[in-house]
């Protein structure tokens, strides 16, 4: 299990750390471009972890069609090369969408300023949903092959390219013009397109992956393979959308109470994220030595795979709330200047939001892998209907009882994301041990 996860969480870190290169260096253009950014990105992360749904299909169903072993190289092709075209098809709909984020930011009632700079963010950001999804198959390709290590090798060089390219384009650096929050976004999507074209070129090259032929006659139909992919990717991708909307949504509720806790919410939210993308990384090895079981029919493998995720993420999460705890302060002062007294209020927010999150970071890294331990069994719809009681009826009800009826504005947002993740984290866990009850395992 370590053996395929680390290099997968580290890639997970590397690719928050390039979305975090951007609030690090809009954290220095201004509060108000940080808070501007973040109703945008929120936008757009939503839409695109949706879309991710269908492309988290493909690891499931290739580790799957590895394990069976007969016909797996043709099969896996096919899997991959209909993913992409999945990928193609959602993501046309959501460019238009976002072209329009200043008009949805007004609709949802923001500030018109806050508004505006979205939607200039957003401009330049929007054209790295493609790249980045492509990257995502292919890293699920070679996670399947539990191959994962070059991820690792193409996303570390990308942290290092977004930070050059992103200064240079907010800031004017580089002989380039300052373009300000529009620069930022341009220098994103800008990066996530040469990691894409960085990894599809290993692919292609390395020995242990050409024979795939994963991008020869990728113009050809396979509707059979096209319906299997959104079969088993829509539950996930509405799944993932609903968790990944909640957050939004919380981003929105926040700009309702003012331009601070929009900027404190998206620190607080940034460091909880970059502790996520451990158990993200446990949850998506989950799946791959799950499935591999489950093409197997090796019930034992099945079983030791998923718990064994699931203990170490539960456990690391449970380090990172006593981190939490106990650095709030510092973990805050790497996204904002801590001296400026203009920031006082929003490190002040920042910090309350903090310690609500060290409350639900066991609950979180409980419901990301046995969402990923379920995925493995091909069981996707009734962790979507989980998804949306825990997110939008637990979550959304409580933190927008707690904040506006109860007078604790984004306090009471982050204890209703808490009490949401909670509810879906112990929903999964029933379900993934009631498997064989429920005929989730394979036939033997």
């Amino acid at each position: 299990m370590l053996a395929l996860a680390w290099p997968l969480i580290l890639s997970n870190l590397t690719m928050t750390l390039i979305s975090a290169t951007d609030v690090i260096l809009l954290g220095r253009l201004g509060a108000r471009e940080l808070a501007a950014s973040a109703l945008g990105l929120n936008l757009n992360m939503a839409l695109t972890i949706f879309s991710l749904g269908l492309v988290y299909a493909a690891a499931p169903m290739m580790a799957s069609e590895i394990g069976r072993k007969f016909n797996s190289v043709r099969d896996v092709r096919r899997t991959f090369r209909q993913s992409l075209w999945a990928i193609v098809t959602i993501v046309i709909p959501m460019w238009a969408l976002l072209w329009h984020t200043e008009g949805l930011m007004l609709a949802f009632g923001q500030e018109p300023e806050l508004a505006k700079g979205a939607g200039q963010f957003i401009r330049g950001y929007q054209w790295s949903m493609l790249p980045f999804l492509v990257f995502q198959a292919m890293r699920s390709f070679l996670a399947a092959l539990e191959r994962p290590g070059w991820v690792l090798v193409v996303s570390v060089a990308g942290i290092a390219l977004n930070a050059l390219i992103s200064w240079a384009l907010i800031f004017g650096k580089l002989g380039l013009p300052a373009l300000g929050l529009f620069g930022a976004g341009l220098g994103t999507s800008i990066v996530w397109t040469l990691i894409m074209m960085a990894l599809g070129l290993v692919i292609m090259r390395e020995r242990r992956f050409r024979r795939y032929r994963l991008f020869g006659r990728f113009w050809r139909p396979d509707w059979m393979r096209y319906r299997a992919v959104w079969r088993l990717g829509l539950p996930i991708a509405i799944t993932l959308g609903f968790e990944a909307g909640v957050f939004a949504a919380a981003v929105w509720l926040m700009g309702l109470i003012n331009a601070d806790s929009v900027a404190a919410h998206t620190i607080a939210l940034q460091i909880a994220s970059m502790t996520f993308m451990v158990p993200m990384g446990l949850a998506q090895a989950a799946t791959i030595r799950v499935g591999i079981g489950y093409g197997r029919k090796d019930t034992a493998a099945i079983h030791r795979s998923g718990w064994m995720a699931f203990i170490l993420g539960v456990g690391f999460m449970a380090l990172m709330a006593l981190t939490l705890l106990l650095f709030p302060g510092t973990l805050i002062g790497i996204f904002i200047d801590r001296d400026l007294a203009e920031n006082a209020r929003v490190i002040e927010l920042a910090t309350s939001f903090l310690l609500v999150a060290a409350a639900f970071q066991i609950a979180d890294g409980a419901q990301v892998v046995g969402a990923g331990m379920l995925r493995g069994l091909h069981d996707t719809r009734v962790p979507m209907a989980f998804a949306l009681f825990g997110y939008w009826v637990i979550g959304i009800g409580i933190g927008g009882g707690l904040a506006f009826g109860g007078g604790m504005q984004g306090v009471g947002i982050w204890i209703g994301l808490a009490s949401g993740l909670a509810v879906v984290s112990v929903l999964m866990l029933v379900r993934w041990r009631a498997r064989a009850r429920l005929g989730l395992l394979p036939q033997i």
